[in-house]
């Protein structure tokens, strides 16, 4: 057993997992931001396990299915630990790596999962997400296909990724949901419109990612175009680009002002905010920040450690409101698409 220090602790759903109230996003480790050292990469990995940290996240689609296997090691040695999450919907093809569909059919689904169970060496994976929703088809039918799944003993328990409050309740009542994940941060509230509400009805955890903006609620870019290495993909992100990135960066203003009173960086603040969601909210918020590096796991995880005051809170609840640009270039396959 890996010796740690304790974070808290919460459960995912009623009858859920019980993991670290902060968990970590993998997705960077294999994509999307730039040349990975990897083994800095394993070492983050084993520092966030000593940290508390026992929720892992990936999916199918990052690296196409690559994270899944750079995971498969460490899954093994920490397997009685940790708290397995990875993906399925998002399909991608060799021969087109800018392709991205979504395949929520009861095939797909059957296929993915045995796909996923391979890559990952295990026999059942803990927390099984439908990672975008395709409104083509039937989200009963798809919930009751992930739900044959739990019978089966290949999942455990069931999440989404990016739906709405009312297609919350309709998978709720098809099969018990443990986790919401979606994109909450200081830079990104769309899912209070109704995810957040329904999810606190319901019991259902709430599982931020990018919590950090993607890294811009660090700090780090105060020119994103130039900060931002070649292979990076948010040099396409409208909030990293152009005149949008010079008003965002302006917005962090108040973060850093807070920081500094609290002895803390602007990412732990940023990482603050979002664990107090779920004080303001009612309902079990564990965030995934991502990253590769071990230092950063301590940053991170500190923050769980930080309580806002009300004055404060006051003070960064105008940014979302201000932030120019959207968080994809496409949103179609973001809940907020579907919002009415």
């Amino acid at each position: 057993m890996t010796e740690r220090t304790t974070i808290e602790r919460a459960e995912l759903g009623r009858g859920g997992p019980v993991v670290g109230v902060q968990g970590l996003g993998c997705m960077g480790m294999s994509e999307f931001y730039g040349d990975t050292d990897e083994a800095a990469a394993r070492a983050t990995l084993e520092a966030a396990l000593a940290a508390g940290v026992t929720l892992f996240d990936t999916a199918d689609a990052y690296g196409s299915g690559a994270n899944e296997e750079f995971l498969a090691p460490f899954v093994a040695a920490h397997r009685d630990e940790i708290t397995l999450a990875t993906k399925f919907a998002l399909e991608r093809r060799a021969d087109d790596p800018a392709y991205r569909g979504i395949r929520n059919d009861r095939a797909y689904i059957r296929r993915a999962v045995e796909d996923s169970l391979r890559r990952l060496g295990v026999d059942v994976i803990d927390l099984y997400y439908m990672h975008r929703r395709d409104p083509a088809v039937p989200f009963a039918e798809s919930v009751g296909a992930m739900a044959e799944l739990v019978r089966e003993g290949k999942v455990r328990h069931l999440g989404l990724s990016e739906v709405t409050g009312a297609e919350l309740r309709e998978a709720c009542a098809v099969h018990p949901i443990a986790a919401l994940q979606s994109e909450w941060s200081l830079f990104s509230r769309d899912v209070e419109r109704s995810a957040v509400g329904a999810a606190a009805e319901l019991g259902v955890a709430f599982v931020p990612y990018s919590p950090l903006g993607r890294g811009f609620l660090t700090g780090a870019f105060a020119d994103a175009a130039a900060d931002l290495s070649a292979g990076d993909y948010r040099q396409h992100q409208p909030r990293f680009t152009g005149d949008n990135a010079k008003t965002n960066a302006a917005l962090l203003d108040p973060v850093r002002e807070i920081a500094a009173a609290h002895g803390a960086s602007p990412a732990q603040i940023a990482l603050a905010w979002v664990q107090q969601r779920a004080a303001v909210h009612g309902l079990t918020v564990v965030p995934i920040p991502g990253t590769r590096k071990p230092e950063r796991v301590a940053e991170n995880t500190a923050a769980t450690r930080i309580t806002l005051t009300g004055p404060e809170l006051a003070l960064l609840e105008p940014i979302a409101g201000r932030v120019a640009g959207d968080r994809y270039p496409d949103m179609t396959f973001s809940s907020a698409a579907r919002e009415e």
